[in-house]
């Protein structure tokens, strides 16, 4: 096992890192920002180390500086977390290069999943059912309208390096696949130093469904169940759940059968996500693979009772799964909801500053990740989620009555945050019956619903 990681990251999922690792008996180094110098990751890690302004170009992106304390701090072993270099291939392999063990799959497995065209192609050979659309990556506007006249519209123009909702433009007819063709491409350079795009039939209010995996080095996966993240804006998730209240048993296996043999067909190693979108009727198909630990992966370890984020260290340490898929047992419901420094009465705007007084919920089956305290400032330069609450019940019914008490409890003062947003979203009643697709809060938004509600001052 480890004696030291460094953590690449920042805010809860470095503080989560940060828990594992005292509880396994790891040290730990932290890298910071100047933004981040009063943070709990930089007080509770036993080293910290400042690698650079705030802006995440001059820090948290820097591969150099984080090998260079890494070489410094003589560690073992560095966890990425999410975000910043988690998917990044060359860091894996500069990683590897200087004796430093990387936490999560290897570069080549992140190249194989992190392409989406050549991951699409990888699945189809593999036998997972995937969203009908281009071969490959489509280079010109008339090879974008050649597939799309094969598709019919709608169509969904795709960044192959993409991932969290950038490089993604719908159309639904000649004009708007031109445009969404270069804003997709566009985009993507900007976002990921990849203007490749492709495109994809676009399926009409699916459910945003995926699958939890852990594969080890010896060829083990298993999977621990689903989640639904269909609650999105913008393609943005605002809250997860655990079972979805849309599978049945038989679905539920087909669709845990297929995410295990998505890892296995790259030899998957490490944490890792399955997302499928599910149709109307049923269908569903192979969207992505994220090829780290996600935010909402606390919803899977609350209805597995499994540490993700322990088992990923293990397995980066070279051990076996302790587990087949049938010593793997699910119980209960269990749902997420995301806090963010946002404001919902103003179309969701960022609202970073100073949070004046803090008192997160409690109580039986609530659970709460994150990196605040009263006092304590949120940079603007970094996505503005601030807290994540989880609870887990036996029932779904008791869980969402746990969250909606968890969330009425919640004190946040001196910023707004999205709160009232998702107690109004709890009340609804296509969350209530579990009758919601990824198009539902658009649809709640432009209806006014929810701008019809008194804030509650949270």
């Amino acid at each position: 096992m480890f004696n030291k990681i460094l953590i690449a990251n920042r805010g809860e999922i470095a503080l989560r890192i940060i828990r594992a690792c005292k509880e396994m008996g790891i040290k730990t180094v932290v890298v910071y920002s100047k933004a981040d110098e009063d943070s709990l990751p930089v007080r509770l890690a036993d080293q910290a180390v400042c690698i650079g302004p705030a802006p995440a170009t001059q820090s948290y992106l820097l591969i150099e500086r984080i090998i260079s304390v890494a070489e410094i701090c003589d560690v073992d072993a560095i966890h990425p977390g999410y975000g910043f270099l988690a998917e990044n291939p060359h860091f894996a392999e500069i990683c590897e290069s200087c004796g430093v063990t990387f936490i999560g799959p290897t570069a080549q497995q992140m190249r194989a999943m992190g392409d989406k065209a050549v991951a699409r192609e990888t699945m189809k050979k593999a036998g997972v059912p995937v969203t009908p659309g281009s071969n490959g990556v489509v280079d010109t506007e008339d090879k974008a309208l050649e597939v799309a006249y094969k598709l019919k519209y709608p169509v969904i123009v795709k960044a192959s390096a993409g991932g969290g909702g950038r490089g993604m433009r719908e159309a639904h007819n000649d004009p708007s696949l031109i445009q969404a063709f270069h804003a997709a491409k566009t985009e993507a350079e900007r976002a990921f130093g990849n203007g490749e795009v492709y495109l994809e039939k676009f399926i009409v209010n699916p459910k945003h469904i995926e699958v939890q995996i852990l594969g080890d080095n010896y060829g083990n996966v298993v999977h621990l169940g689903e989640r639904d993240c269909s609650m999105q804006r913008r393609h943005q998730k605002l809250l997860e759940e655990s079972p979805s209240p849309s599978l049945s048993p038989l679905l539920r296996k087909k669709m845990g059968d297929a995410a295990v043999k998505a890892a296995k067909a790259v030899g998957y190693r490490g944490a890792g996500t399955v997302e499928f979108l599910l149709g109307p009727g049923g269908e569903f198909y192979f969207m992505e693979m994220n090829t780290r630990v996600q935010v909402e992966h606390t919803v899977s370890e609350m209805v597995s009772g499994i540490d993700i984020i322990k088992a990923q260290i293990r397995i980066a340490a070279g051990e076996k799964l302790p587990w087949t898929q049938k010593q793997i047992s699910l119980s209960g419901h269990a749902i997420e909801c995301r806090i963010n420094a946002e404001n919902p009465h103003m179309n969701f705007a960022p609202c970073p500053g100073r949070i004046s007084f803090y008192a997160p919920p409690g109580g039986f089956g609530v659970r709460v990740d994150s990196h605040v305290y009263c006092g304590y400032q949120i940079p603007p330069h970094y996505d503005s989620m601030i807290s994540k609450l989880i609870v887990h019940a036996p029932t779904r019914q008791e869980a969402i009555a746990a969250c909606k008490r968890a969330l009425d409890e919640y004190l946040i003062e001196g910023i707004p945050t999205t709160i009232p947003f998702e107690q109004y979203l709890l009340e609804t009643k296509e969350f209530k019956e579990g009758n919601y697709d990824t198009g539902l809060i658009e649809r709640l938004m432009k209806g006014g619903a929810f701008e019809r509600q008194k804030p509650k001052g949270k």
